[in-house]
């Protein structure tokens, strides 16, 4: 079966064509500026040396998703000559609540759940309606599911997940710990049980997905007990524009001493805040690491701040777990930046935590790189989120998920 993965944002689209019989993927692409001056699809045939590129004018996410299936049966770089032979599509939608503990076939009840969920997530769950709307326009028949960044999640106990605020909050609207980036934490926690031949239930594992955004997630025997994000995704880590965890007292006082208007205190610690808001460079850590070569002492100042919270929240997990197996990098920090997992694990020896320096020189490439005598593995694994999302997928349209 031919699993198309769909994952759309507010003004662009990616996607992938997978072939769920080996897993191997035929294309992938990007749409961007949806709605907008100069809207664009780039898309790659895996096996073809130049990537084709088309700008023409795309008014809504309906005309993307349009101009994506063009792409996939277009006889010189399309990998199907039929859309029937796409199996099934596979959603990624950010935010389920406590609606769903996993992935489902979209029907319209499921529909109607997520749209209850928008207020969770005004940004992100529109545009995952969008686009679950018009591949059912489009490609009538075909099975969707639906994959949540949450659901990983929904297995966190009570004490994990509960604020220590008037419980009506909660039971009113919702409001708790949902954590983020479960897709990844999934694959990666997976992954780590092959690498290692141990059974995922059988492990204690710290993921941390560290990239732009940023969250780490403490799995037990195969669940997730705690996460880092929180309500919405700035809760926890330091991340490239995003405060993590700040005393929530900063934010009355911030409108209160700057006069801000309504929303300008939230827009601040989610997108001029993070490494870029310590640092006044930039949100990207290469930068910051070439800033740091010039004597930039801010930048260095800001790489350890982020390295400073990932080690707090490892502490916190081995201690929650009563332990730990082994560690996982992924994401684009985690799995390419040596020198931040160097920082990280760091005089970690006592906990059992001890980085091999030499394995620990490469980037984007499965690999452990703890010595041969630290308790605890390192390890480090490119993620792979469409993947999760097409198996998922896979799964439940032939009956292998329940």
């Amino acid at each position: 079966m031919k699993v198309l993965v769909i994952n759309c944002g507010s003004s662009s689209l990616k996607y992938q064509v997978l072939d769920m019989t080996n897993e191997v993927l035929l294309c992938k692409g990007l749409v961007e500026r949806i709605g907008m001056e100069g809207s664009v699809i780039t898309h790659e045939k895996i096996g073809m040396d130049d990537k084709f590129k088309l700008i023409t004018p795309m008014e809504d996410h309906k005309d993307a998703i349009s101009k994506v299936l063009d792409a996939i049966v277009d006889d010189e770089h399309g990998v199907v000559k039929d859309l029937k032979e796409i199996g099934a599509v596979g959603h990624r939608v950010v935010h389920a609540g406590e609606k769903f503990a996993q992935s489902v076939l979209i029907t319209d009840a499921v529909i109607k759940a997520l749209e209850e969920c928008v207020p969770l997530a005004p940004l992100h769950n529109p545009p995952n309606l969008y686009g679950i709307a018009a591949c059912q326009e489009l490609m009538p028949g075909t099975p969707m599911v639906a994959v949540f960044d949450t659901a990983f999640h929904q297995t966190m106990p009570p004490e994990s997940y509960i604020y220590a605020i008037p419980y009506e909050f909660y039971e009113k609207h919702g409001i708790r710990r949902y954590g983020f980036h479960g897709t990844s934490h999934k694959y990666v926690a997976q992954r780590a049980s092959e690498m290692l031949n141990v059974n995922l239930d059988d492990l204690k594992l710290i993921t941390c997905h560290l990239g732009n955004g940023a969250s780490v997630s403490a799995i037990k025997r195969g669940v997730c007990i705690d996460t880092s994000m929180g309500f919405t995704p700035l809760e926890g880590l330091v991340m490239g524009t995003r405060s993590g965890d700040i005393d929530p007292a900063i934010v009355t006082y911030m409108r209160e001493v700057e006069n801000l208007d309504q929303g300008v205190a939230n827009e601040i610690l989610n997108k001029k805040s993070g490494v870029l808001g310590i640092s006044g460079v930039s949100s990207d850590f290469r930068d910051l690491e070439r800033a740091v070569e010039e004597g930039n002492e801010r930048a260095l100042l800001a790489l350890k701040v982020f390295a400073h919270k990932v080690r707090f929240y490892i502490g916190a997990y081995i201690a929650e777990m009563n332990g730990c197996d082994a560690i996982v990098f992924t994401a684009g920090v985690g799995e390419n930046d040596m020198g931040m997992r160097d920082i990280i694990c760091n005089d970690l020896g006592n906990l059992g935590i001890k980085l091999d320096v030499v394995k620990n020189r490469v980037r984007g490439k499965e690999s452990i790189i703890s010595r041969e005598d630290s308790k605890v593995k390192i390890l480090l694994i490119p993620t792979n989120e469409e993947l999760m999302i097409a198996r998922d997928t896979y799964n439940i349209v032939t009956g292998k998920m329940k």
